[in-house]
Formats: structure tokens, sequence, C-alpha cells
């Protein structure tokens, strides 16, 4: 790995925590909330360096664009906890929200530009768009139903239902409407999110996510059974 490899992940904590600063001092974050986003951000950074590493590849641009959309979850995250106990600025919770969704369609048009698509450089991206999923879920969820949190959770579901029956684990083949469901979720708990729109129209673009989530992980799971039992 380069020099830089090594100091992109630290210099997301530094960006972060400035960020956590920045935001408390215009919207007061709580000691919980504090807490969670400096923890998003020293975990992220240390699986981010291990996996760097263990690759013995150097960051990369996709993957530099893709540490900022981490830096700013982990800014959301802190946003998103402190919205249980204490007001919170929600145009400044959007206005970090949307440009981490926007960035999402970037990383991967960097990657292909510069050809430095990589498995590492992919899985990334998942997890920071399925835990952005999930923090935007949880915040909704006190106003469109705690149902809501289903969004969030499939992801880490399907990864815990890995662990017990293995051949969940296979590689899936690459299907671009993931990155469209996906997409589509992120932009309806954003919706939700805002607080401009009446309940039910709220409830109405999460629910039509929480449906396309499930269309989009009961297909691979009908694939992988399918593969499972299929003659060898």
């Amino acid at each position: 790995m380069t020099p830089t490899s090594h100091l992109a992940p630290l210099l997301s904590i530094i960006v972060g925590a400035a960020g956590l600063l920045a935001i408390d001092r215009f919207s007061v974050l709580s000691v919980a909330g504090w807490c969670a986003g400096f923890l998003y951000l020293t975990i992220s950074a240390l699986l981010l360096t291990r996996g760097l590493r263990r690759a013995g590849v150097p960051l990369g641009p996709a993957n530099a664009v893709t540490l900022t959309r981490s830096t700013m979850v982990g800014l959301i995250t802190a946003m998103t906890v402190t919205a249980f106990t204490d007001t919170i600025s929600v145009p400044l919770l959007i206005g970090l929200t949307v440009p981490a969704l926007l960035l999402d369609a970037v990383d991967g048009w960097v990657a292909r530009r510069t050809r430095s698509a990589s498995a590492l450089g992919a899985r990334f991206d998942m997890e920071v768009d399925a835990f952005l999923l999930l923090v935007l879920s949880v915040y909704v969820s006190p106003v469109v139903g705690w149902w809501a949190v289903t969004i969030g959770a499939l992801r880490y579901a399907f990864v815990a239902a890995g662990w017990a029956l293995p051949f969940l684990r296979a590689t899936l083949p690459p299907r671009y409407w993931r990155k469209v469901v996906t997409a589509v979720a992120g932009i309806a708990l954003t919706v939700a999110a805002a607080g401009v729109f009446p309940v039910w129209v709220a409830v109405t673009v999460t629910a039509i996510a929480l449906l396309l989530l499930v269309e989009s992980f009961g297909r691979d799971l009908v694939w992988l059974i399918r593969r499972r039992v299929a003659p060898r």
C-alpha cells in the first residue's frame, strides 16, 4: 500500500471529528450521538485499512469517493442518535444525506473511468450503502412506524443467515437492479426524513422501498437456493 492509503482512513477520522464539532456548534449533539458518530468513523477506518492491507492495493480515486461518503455517514449517524433525545436540524441532516446519496453514483463512475474497480471497492461501497439505509430507516421509524427499520435490517439479516447457512455466502451474479433498488430506498427514506410531506406520503414511499428491497433480496435468495439444489 502507498503512504496515502495508510493516511486516508486516519484522515477520515480527523475530518469526521471536525465535522462533528462543526455540527455540534450549529445543532448540539448528545453524548450518545458523539459516541455513535465517532465509533462509526473509527470502525469503518480500521476495517478499510485492514481490507487494503489484505488486498495489497492502494486506496485509489474511487475508494476515496466512497470514503468521503462514509465520513458523511458518520455525521448522519451522530445526528440520528441525537434525534432520539434532542432536537436536531433536519435541513442539516438532509443536507448531509443528499450528497452522500449522490456520491453513490460517482464512485462507480470514477472506478470505471480510472479502471480502478476492485472487489474491495465494491464491498466497501455496498457496506456504506447498507449502513446509511440502516441509519435513515431508524431515523424515520418514529414517524412511519418501526417496521421501516426492516429496510436497513434486511442486509444484516441476510449476512447473519449466511453464518448458519453457508450456501447463502456464495457469490451472487452482478445485477444492476440491486443498485437501482438501493438508490430508490435511499431517496424514499430521505423524502420521509425531510418532514415536509404529509405522513401518508412518507409511509407510502417507505413502504414502496421496502417492497422493492424484499423483491430484490427474494430474487437473490431464490437464485442461491436453486444453485444449491442444482445437480453438480
